[in-house]
């Protein structure tokens, strides 16, 4: 990173470019990691709105893009830092998000198999099943086979009775 560009930010976007180094980015858990991406997020989305606004301004007051372009580089610099440091970021909390799905897999892989081998099985299901209240019925739903299929049943009805007013 440029040492001139780094100078230039404030402490507490310096604070938030130091937090996104690899040894504190290792130590921190998914939902950290997804806080940090918002922050750096809103602060690299605050540069390039700046460098937007005030590249557009410029145009009519010097008279093209191309003389307005070198009038606004530190904001378009930091613009670019911080999506580089987004970047980073964001290839962490895939990996973070990688690790939890592995994870979670595992664990509802060793759970299907104790369930097959029966251990436990038929305490869990049980406890599953919300108990009835007296005096309330089960719902029961009209259905012929799909939604698609009851979707597709009501608007050939809609047709017929439409065509009949039509008359």
């Amino acid at each position: 990173m440029n040492q001139g560009l780094l100078n230039s930010l404030t402490e507490a976007e310096r604070l938030l470019v130091a937090e996104t180094e690899r040894d504190v980015l290792k130590g921190l858990d998914e939902d950290d990691l997804l806080d940090l991406h918002q922050r750096i997020r809103r602060t690299r989305t605050k540069y390039v709105k700046n460098y937007r606004r005030t590249a557009s301004a410029a145009v009519a007051e010097v008279g093209g893009r191309g003389k307005s372009y070198p009038r606004n580089q530190r904001d378009r610099d930091k613009a670019e830092l911080f999506e580089s440091v987004l970047a980073r970021v964001s290839r962490e909390v895939a990996v973070a998000a990688n690790r939890a799905s592995v994870q979670l897999r595992r664990e509802r892989i060793e759970a299907a198999r104790t369930a097959k081998a029966g251990v436990g099985a038929a305490t869990t299901r049980a406890a599953e099943l919300p108990e009835r209240q007296s005096g309330t019925r089960p719902r029961t739903t009209k259905t012929t086979g799909g939604l698609k299929k009851d979707a597709s049943s009501r608007a050939a009805g809609a047709r017929r009775q439409a065509k009949r007013d039509a008359r």
